[in-house]
């Protein structure tokens, strides 16, 4: 069996992440997973190190170009992506994972609640699947991987 490489995207403020990996370890799935950063506080202030902004909005976009440098070699070398879209926040950065995935032809799984169907028709559309949970997403990535 080969090692696949899992790029978790997306919502941070529930354990969907950790459920998935969890369940991919119980199974013995040979799965490396990979993230962007996690900490909200962290990922804000990815672009402080480069001198102090006052200006929000330049000091976001220092941030998020620091933070594309993980995102966009994460996303490079993943054998697929699991995008998860929360209930109560807005996930845009999920949405440019999902978009930059569909441009380089790598496979991805969305995660997501049954309500938001409509606003990420595109975005599923371009999925490979849509799930509803991490249980759902451990048992696709369970036949995926596995060599039977």
């Amino acid at each position: 069996m080969m090692n696949w490489n899992v790029y978790l995207s997306g919502e941070i403020h529930t354990d969907w992440r950790q459920k998935i990996m969890q369940g991919a370890k119980d199974k013995g799935l040979d799965i490396t997973f990979t993230s962007a950063v996690t900490e909200h506080e962290a990922s804000d202030a990815a672009g402080d190190v480069l001198g102090k902004e006052d200006n929000g909005f330049w000091r976001d976009h220092q941030s998020s170009k620091v933070n594309a440098i993980r995102t966009k070699n994460m996303i490079q070398k993943c054998d697929i992506a699991i995008i998860r879209f929360g209930d109560k926040y807005k996930q845009w950065n999920a949405a440019f994972d999902a978009g930059y995935c569909a441009a380089l032809s790598k496979p991805y799984i969305t995660l997501h609640a049954e309500d938001i169907i409509h606003p990420l028709k595109e975005v599923d559309a371009a999925a490979m699947a849509w799930a509803q949970t991490p249980e759902q997403v451990v048992e696709l990535l369970k036949y995926v991987v596995s060599d039977s």
